[in-house]
């Protein structure tokens, strides 16, 4: 009994630890995001550049290595707890946040797939003491969009390789320490016989081939790009992409996806919420009729939070033996996530615009400081990132034949 009392003991303690190390990291992302993310946002969006303040904030607090397990330095969070890090940030600049985001995704790769590889087990040490920022390279000209159908291929000599692609969109790649590619696995592989492949900033070459002068979204510095790249064969993850995307890229990007969203609308929210208190305090004792209108958008927004953040728990919740997270390619867990990132991405624009509408001409001056515009331009991305029609489509054929158990 006294060997479990004190495991017990010693496992609470762990928990109160990690609790403890997650509420400093998340304070230390708040102030980031109020006072830097916020500060350089309209600069950020005006230029279409990269938020680089934000990021060197984000690495001062070792916050680029917050999904790396503990066993290997970093802070281990939970994907409800890099949800909540995604969200915070997004309040301040959706741009900062879809960065950190999309890094989380990359990381979250590796370390789910990968850390028992000596490797990438080096190179995940490497990140936690360098910070390094994790790109992605997932699109390619002739796929149209489908992430998980690839021209390119990886070429291997020995226990080398070469790897060229056209990429239609590159994920702030020009600013990142390494970036995951998606690729054929040989030259005589089908064309969702995919691996993700670990290309080092050593590694490759870009020549940029598009621009990225976009309605919103314009810090997160994504254009195309033509990378040539070659490494060492251990830079390939193990196993298939279908897995990892099924099992963390996929979960990973809706969910933290949402997250942002939710923020960039919550911020929209409290601007609006500190409108209608502007209009109460001028008449004193009465309520405004804004302040119907802040109630109404109010209960969409605790909707919307409610629905990643259930997904997000839902997750963390399965267990991490390899029968348990055989869910997470089952067609219950597909539909869950495109509901997911359907009802989130077509939410969050519709919440700034009712917020729009509560602020009215001072949401519409982008010189104001109740100013909309860009919560409003970057929220309208949402539903195009994995186009929601494409995304539909998918869940249409997997309805004709998917019976819920419940």
């Amino acid at each position: 009994m006294s060997i479990i009392f004190e495991a017990d003991v010693s496992l609470t303690h762990l928990k109160v630890c990690a609790q403890k190390n997650f509420s400093t990291l998340l304070a230390s992302v708040r102030k980031i995001s109020n006072e830097v993310a916020a500060v350089h946002a309209q600069d950020v969006d005006r230029q279409a550049r990269f938020p680089v303040e934000t990021l060197t904030a984000l690495r001062k607090v070792e916050a680029l290595s917050a999904a790396v397990p503990t066993s290997l330095g970093g802070a281990g969070c939970s994907l409800s707890e890099l949800a909540q890090l995604c969200s915070t940030l997004a309040q301040g600049c959706g741009s900062s946040a879809m960065v950190l985001a999309m890094h989380f995704i990359q990381v979250g790769c590796i370390a789910r797939h990968a850390q028992d590889d000596d490797f990438f087990k080096s190179y995940l040490r490497d990140l936690v003491k360098d910070q390094y920022l994790l790109g992605s390279m997932t699109s390619e000209v002739g796929t149209y969009g489908d992430t998980r159908s690839s021209i390119c291929s990886i070429e291997r000599t020995d226990d080398h390789f070469v790897l060229n692609k056209d990429a239609t969109t590159g994920s702030y790649c020009a600013f990142a320490d390494g970036i995951l590619v998606t690729t054929r696995r040989d030259h005589d592989a089908s064309a969702n016989d995919q691996v993700l492949v670990l290309v080092r900033r050593e590694d490759f070459n870009l020549q940029q081939t598009t621009s990225w002068d976009t309605l919103g979204m314009r810090g997160t510095s994504s254009p195309g790009f033509r990378m040539e790249s070659s490494g060492a064969i251990k830079q390939i993850i193990p196993g298939p992409f279908a897995d990892s995307s099924a099992r963390t890229m996929v979960p990973y990007s809706h969910i933290l996806w949402a997250s942002l969203w939710w923020g960039i609308a919550a911020d929209a929210v409290a601007k609006a919420a500190s409108f209608v208190r502007a209009q109460a305090r001028e008449k004193p004792g009465t309520i405004p009729p804004t302040a119907t209108r802040l109630a109404e958008v109010s209960v969409q927004l605790e909707t919307m939070k409610n629905n990643w953040q259930s997904a997000a728990q839902a997750f963390d919740a399965i267990e991490p033996d390899a029968v348990a997270q055989d869910q997470l390619s089952s067609m219950a867990w597909a539909l869950r996530m495109n509901n997911l990132k359907m009802s989130c991405s077509e939410a969050a624009p519709q919440i700034v615009h009712r917020a729009l509408q509560i602020v009215g001409i001072q949401g519409y001056k982008n010189d104001s400081p109740l100013s909309l515009g860009r919560q409003y331009r970057d929220a309208l991305s949402a539903s195009l990132m994995i186009s929601n029609d494409r995304i539909a489509a998918k869940s249409a054929s997997m309805l004709l034949v998917y019976k819920d158990a419940a």
